[in-house]
């Protein structure tokens, strides 16, 4: 008995010993671990949670990538096997609610004196039509109508930079891509030229000196832009005179009554259109470039968006009604419409990489030009199903608009 207790101790301290020393062990690997964990930190600069955190980014990024091609593959298989007689969308309710009017402000015809020419615009395989439109933001159809061509855009400064280079282009008889960007080019430069003589021609006629430059082009860009249907510079014109008589009649100033009619509507015409509305930004801009302040006042306050400070400024506000109120002379539905187009083209625009974006066909087409070096093929992909999920959360628009990302590299070098 004693020598079992004997045998039994003397085991219970070889176990002991045993424990002891795979604690020791395991103290030593949890160092070793530790050591190694931090000599890899140390080697790589990041932490181990940094580490993981880029583990994860990694796997998502794979994920995304994977799910891409998936729904790719799925939105090909839908296109493949879709009867195509449910993809025929009624999408005409711009055109019936406005035809006539729309028709009138976003469409010019060229003419041709032989239909030969068509083959030529077109170019091989499209190139030539394609490059033109890419160029200008400009639809062109060419199709059966004898001796036209028809330009298609809700900005008619792209359209008659459209139509000048076509004009051109023909004449000269040299149709290709080099040509066509050439002529574009010294086409926008002679516009804005064109621009500058129509607005100091209107300063001319109306008798008003001493505008800055800047307020003289706008004025010319008023020739190409419309207010509900209505030509803007008319509108302008009118209410200038308007003003003038009405000041006079009242024993005011009647110069300066129709410089603040001419100007009332400037704010429509600036190159980057900011979310102000137009009385502010028009009596911002007219601050900007020098008139004085019952002018400004005038421009702000004849939609009622601040307070009237002068006897001038009820005096625009009432033939700005004058000159818009009369029969026939504005509709409102052509303004949404051309609204609605600026709006596809700002929401391309607010994308990183996007260096231009054009609504074409009415609305239904929306083409998107990135550039090569800041956007990949896989990120194309991407940034068309973004935007057409902001199009469909964010806007009203009839039927279904179509979102083409247009990715190109080009590599340009010169011989000496």
């Amino acid at each position: 008995m004693a020598n079992k207790d004997k045998q039994v101790d003397q085991l219970r301290q070889e176990l002991n010993q045993k424990l002891e020393g795979l604690a020791r062990r395991k103290e030593e690997t949890e160092k070793m671990h530790a050591k190694q964990v931090s000599l890899l930190e140390n080697i790589s600069g990041l932490s181990a949670e940094e580490a993981k955190k880029q583990m994860v980014e990694s796997l998502k990024d794979e994920a995304r990538t994977a799910a891409m091609a998936h729904i790719k593959d799925a939105q090909e298989e839908a296109k493949l096997t879709a009867n195509k007689e449910a993809k025929r969308i009624v999408i005409q309710t711009i055109q019936r609610v406005a035809t006539e009017h729309a028709i009138e402000n976003s469409v010019s015809v060229f003419h041709i004196d032989n239909d030969d020419v068509k083959g030529r615009v077109i170019g091989r395989e499209g190139r030539n039509i394609r490059t033109l439109e890419e160029l200008t933001g400009v639809e062109i159809i060419v199709d059966d109508t004898p001796g036209a061509i028809i330009l298609s855009c809700f900005d008619a400064v792209r359209r008659e930079v459209a139509r000048l280079a076509l004009h051109q282009l023909v004449k000269d008889g040299r149709i290709h891509p080099a040509r066509i960007e050439e002529i574009v080019a010294k086409t926008k430069k002679h516009l804005e030229e064109e621009i500058m003589e129509v607005g100091k021609r209107t300063c001319i006629d109306l008798g008003i000196h001493g505008l800055h430059n800047e307020l003289i082009r706008m004025v010319g860009r008023m020739k190409y832009r419309s207010s509900y249907g209505q030509n803007l510079l008319q509108h302008s014109r009118e209410v200038a005179n308007l003003s003038a008589i009405m000041a006079a009649e009242l024993g005011l100033n009647p110069k300066v009554a129709k410089r603040a009619g001419l100007l009332h509507d400037i704010g429509k015409v600036p190159d980057e259109e900011p979310e102000l509305p137009h009385a502010l930004l028009g009596m911002k801009l007219a601050e900007k470039f020098g008139e004085k302040p019952d002018v400004c006042n005038a421009i702000g306050a004849h939609h009622d968006e601040i307070e009237m400070t002068t006897l001038l400024s009820p005096i625009v506000q009432a033939c700005d009604a004058i000159s818009g109120a009369r029969p026939g002379a504005r509709r409102e539905a052509v303004e949404a419409y051309i609204q609605r187009l600026k709006d596809l083209e700002s929401l391309a625009m607010s994308y990183g990489g996007v260096t231009k974006a054009f609504a074409i066909q009415a609305g239904r087409e929306l083409r998107v030009m990135v550039e090569s070096e800041k956007i990949t093929d896989q990120q194309s992909d991407e940034l068309s199903m973004s935007i057409a999920d902001r199009i469909m959360n964010e806007m009203t628009y009839p039927g279904q608009v179509k979102i083409t990302v247009i990715r190109e590299k080009r590599s340009v070098a010169v011989a000496k």
